[in-house]
């Protein structure tokens, strides 16, 4: 009988008390840690989304925790969950006729509408109970030059009140245009920048083309700051790109309140580890998801990429600080408060590519105001959000060097010593597909041709010692990814979708009329080859994991997904189910992210497309206390947005972005009949 190998089993480290005396001690501390759980609970409520049943950042709230205290649609009702209404955004692009890309906006609920934007930077007020149109605002950002990555896109607005009946929908346009609306009308506030509009390629510090930049991910707004970060060009081919600072503006004039250098200028904290005064021409090292906000603290959390070039680092000798960090800078100034690097001199792409969560733990007993950054490598970096301080040790261990021409790679990086991993890091042997000797024969064979080894095993030149490149694991989309993870304050469980999805990496020589660049990437769309048609390591593919934040412990872990499942057992042909597998695709992580409510955890699931199916996803729901499946219906378009639910009229709601590309793009709406 074939199993599959989880990386962890909880019930080898639960033990039972030795005698009564332990048993009554342990009886009291689990009493006393009770007590506190339950008094940050309710002071995490307050923290996490207010007023309850509404959804007012794309992440649920600035603490970025996707989390709703909602319980009306529930274990016991879910399987007469139903589609209620459908809103299509293509209704609204008519000026191209197109909907790039996916659609990745996910609305927000204030009050009794939903605000939503669409891939062409369009923005719509609907009503929550039918979807009805109710305002529209069209910036026109499609006739600008189109942005990086794709051009247009959009995963959402920003909201701010002041508390005192000053409201605004606030939006980044890929033109980069930044605006703010009046909510109840769309009207488009004209004492805003000028003539209503802040133009954002100034104010970076060098001259830019919107050629380079982008704005996709919503601002967050931090007491009465507009933050922002941008989407760089990563595919760039020369030294000099544009930087990635993060700007602050004032939410009622649009002014520039600060900018945090994300690459350190003259007389800065760091300028030192940009060696050969590389600061002054280096890009990137931007943050292109969103960032979190405690509003108590005024503190704003910036989760920082790589610098150009992602995968040669030659030309940024040093150990390139703000890259690949964590920085919590003040809302009102932008001084930086504190920060932790994760990747020293990063040349693996291991951009922070989600923003941080914000959650109040117990930790031997004492509380700690927390925020937790998983990052595409699998880890999960805890600090006390207060003074940047670790929770648990992160130690420097040596990792492999380079043997590059011209490279010099840091000789160690951080290691979090909790929580564990929680996908699989690095490439041996006892990796490889084995479900039948032929299966692993094959698969010996393909990784004759290729580097493998450790996380942080460095790229090579193409070619080098007859290995096409090296196989990096976890690959450029991670591991985790934009999506992130999610956090219930009611347990201060961290919940996370990753995925195992490896990347071949290996650098070659440019053109030198068409680049100045030593070194530049080979292959962006390169997935190790594997045995007949199937992926080259072993599964799970796809993970779902809860990480108890109050021990850095794995609470449990799921494979997410049915992946490749009939095909492998076709090949064993003895009659075994192998189970799920998880999806091995770059959807199965890249447009879903976890929502925690009162007692479920949903997680929508893109799939690759079967032959003769029109199905791209499904919907799910778990048991968010064990991880076991309490519910699935597939979908036949690609669940892209993050689901997010509200309260309206006594009803609750469960909405996300579909299509774009493959399908008519726009929200659906769920609930119970």
């Amino acid at each position: 009988m074939l199993k599959l190998t989880f990386l962890y089993n909880w019930e080898d480290i639960m033990t039972r008390p030795a005698n009564l005396n332990t048993a009554r001690i342990n009886v009291l501390r689990v009493t006393t840690l009770t007590v506190l759980l339950l008094a940050l609970t309710l002071s995490n409520w307050v923290f996490s989304q207010e007023p309850i049943g509404e959804w007012r950042a794309v992440a649920g709230d600035k603490a970025s925790t996707k989390y709703s205290p909602l319980d009306q649609i529930s274990a016991n009702n879910i399987a007469n969950l139903q589609e209620v209404w459908t809103w299509n955004a293509m209704a609204l692009d008519t000026s191209t006729g197109n909907s790039p890309r996916g659609f990745r906006s996910t609305p927000l609920k204030v009050g009794d509408r939903l605000y939503v934007s669409t891939n062409l930077n369009l923005i719509a007020a609907l009503d929550p109970a039918t979807g009805e149109q109710l305002w529209v605002f069209d910036p026109k950002a499609y006739e600008f030059e189109a942005g990086a990555h794709g051009g247009l896109g959009s995963r959402g607005v920003a909201y701010w009140s002041s508390g005192a009946g000053e409201e605004r929908i606030v939006f980044a346009t890929g033109g980069m245009q930044l605006l703010t609306l009046d909510p109840a009308t769309g009207e488009l506030d004209s004492d805003f920048g000028v003539d209503g509009y802040v133009d954002l390629t100034r104010g970076l510090g060098r001259e830019i083309s919107r050629r380079d930049y982008n704005m996709k991910s919503p601002p967050t707004i931090c007491g009465d700051t507009i933050v922002l970060g941008s989407v760089v060009n990563d595919l760039g081919f020369t030294q000099e790109m544009p930087p990635g600072h993060v700007r602050g503006y004032d939410v009622r004039t649009g002014e520039m309140k600060w900018v945090f250098h994300t690459i350190p200028q003259t007389g800065e904290l760091g300028i030192e580890t940009w060696e050969n005064q590389s600061w002054q021409y280096t890009g990137n090292t931007n943050v292109w998801s969103w960032t979190s906000c405690d509003e108590e603290l005024g503190y704003v959390y910036l989760p920082i990429g790589t610098p150009s070039d992602d995968w040669y680092g030659g030309h940024r000798l040093g150990d390139n600080l703000f890259a690949e960090s964590l920085v919590a800078v003040d809302a009102d100034t932008g001084e930086r408060i504190w920060h932790f690097q994760a990747v020293h001199h990063g040349v693996w792409d291991y951009d922070f590519p989600t923003a941080p969560n914000l959650v109040d733990i117990v930790v031997d007993g004492e509380p700690i105001k927390a925020v937790a950054q998983v990052s595409k490598q699998a880890f999960t970096y805890v600090f006390n959000r207060e003074t940047g301080e670790p929770v648990w040790p992160i130690v420097e261990r040596p990792v492999p060097q380079s043997t590059v021409p011209g490279e010099r790679l840091s000789p160690t990086q951080p290691f979090p010593t909790r929580p564990p991993p929680f996908d699989r890091q690095g490439v041996t042997i006892d990796d490889l597909i084995d479900f039948t000797p032929e299966l692993r024969q094959e698969a010996l064979e393909i990784i004759e041709d290729f580097v493998i080894g450790p996380l942080f095993t460095p790229t090579i030149v193409a070619g080098q010692n007859g290995k096409q490149g090296v196989i990096q694991l976890p690959g450029l989309v991670g591991g985790a990814n934009m999506p992130g993870g999610s956090v219930d304050p009611e347990t201060g469980y961290l919940y996370i979708q990753s995925s195992t999805y490896p990347w071949v990496t290996a650098l070659e020589e440019p053109d030198p009329e068409e680049s100045d660049l030593t070194y530049r990437f080979e292959n962006w769309t390169r997935v190790p080859p594997g045995p007949q048609g199937l992926p080259l390591l072993k599964p799970p593919y796809s993970r779902l994991t809860a990480i108890d934040l109050n021990r850095g412990e794995v609470v449990w872990q799921i494979p997410h997904g049915d992946g490749p499942r009939a095909r492998v057992n076709e090949l064993i042909g003895d009659g075994t189910d192998i189970g799920p597998l998880g999806w091995e695709a770059m959807a199965a992580v890249n447009g879903n992210s976890p929502l925690v409510t009162k007692s479920l955890l949903f997680v929508n699931q893109g799939i690759t497309r079967v032959e003769g199916s029109s199905q791209l996803g499904f919907m799910r729901a778990f048991d968010k206390a064990t991880g076991a499946l309490i519910w699935e219906r597939p979908i036949e378009t690609a669940p892209r947005g993050f689901p997010m639910t509200y309260l309206h009229d006594g009803k609750q709601y469960l909405v996300f972005g579909v299509g774009g590309g493959d399908a008519e793009p726009g929200l659906r709406a769920y609930a119970l009949p």
